[in-house]
């Protein structure tokens, strides 16, 4: 009797590991792919974050639940955007605790100098995959991210090992 090729998933695989390496994976895709913008995936993401709110500059708070990322995390990766004069930080005078972050006319540029290398990137990887699979894995990744039972089973297991 021929031996079985396993299947492609396999049942007892970490799904957290697999989504790590796949994210790991399409973040160096598209590093490189906005390489010639000095922008990496992050940096667009946060600036296309800012952009689309248009008038209505978010506060890092607003980015970080944007985005699913830590305030910290965030102040991390506004500080080279803020260096290199692609955003400002200012006080919010309607909450003079929290800052808000606006884009400047470098930033703007930059941002759109970068939409045709993403695009392009965006093309490829949905040409290659297959445009109605890219769109599922989106709309199944967009469910695990907003799934707000899991940020809760995080905090139950700190309060069990307490």
């Amino acid at each position: 009797m021929a031996e079985q090729e396993l299947p492609v998933v396999e049942r007892n695989r970490c799904n957290c590991a697999a989504l790590r390496r796949a994210s790991r994976h399409m973040t160096l895709f598209y590093d490189a792919a906005l390489e010639p913008s000095g922008l990496r995936s992050t940096q667009y993401a946060l600036l296309t974050e800012i952009h689309r709110r248009g008038e209505s500059a978010p506060s890092i708070r607003d980015l970080a639940e944007a985005l699913v990322m830590d305030q910290s995390t965030i102040g991390q990766n506004l500080r080279p955007l803020q260096r290199d004069g692609l955003v400002m930080l200012e006080r919010d005078e309607a909450d003079r605790r929290s800052r808000l972050v606006k884009l400047t006319r470098t930033g703007r540029s930059r941002l759109a100098d970068a939409q045709p290398l993403w695009r392009a990137a965006q093309e490829k990887f949905e040409n290659g995959f297959g445009k109605r699979a890219a769109a599922d894995l989106r709309n199944i990744l967009a469910g695990i991210a907003g799934d707000q039972s899991l940020i809760a089973e995080r905090h139950q297991l700190r309060i069990e090992k307490a």
